[in-house]
């Protein structure tokens, strides 16, 4: 699936906080304003799967997030990118 503006699960202008190191549930990195954010429901559909499987990658460390001043989960667009390489070629090696 191409990832471009006209796209209905693409959305750049997620919501963002920076978690603190002694928050727990984020890993990655600090936040950049110019970072583009995906939704679980998003995620999943890029890869075909549950919004629920993309949580428990969040939770088993497979996929970043950070979460929203509402506590909800968002995916850097960058991090979902990679992932999905990784994932279309240990398809295609097998």
């Amino acid at each position: 699936m191409e990832l471009t503006n006209e796209n209905r699960y693409f959305r750049g202008d997620m919501p963002q906080k920076e978690m603190d190191e002694g928050a727990g549930a984020s890993f990655g990195g600090p936040v950049a304003d110019s970072e583009q954010w995906l939704t679980p429901a998003e995620v999943a559909a890029l890869f075909g799967v549950h919004p629920k499987t993309v949580t428990r990658w969040a939770k088993g460390r497979r996929l970043g997030f950070i979460r929203t001043l509402g506590g909800h989960r968002r995916y850097r667009l960058s991090d979902v990118r990679k992932l999905l390489s990784e994932e279309t070629s240990a398809g295609l090696a097998e």
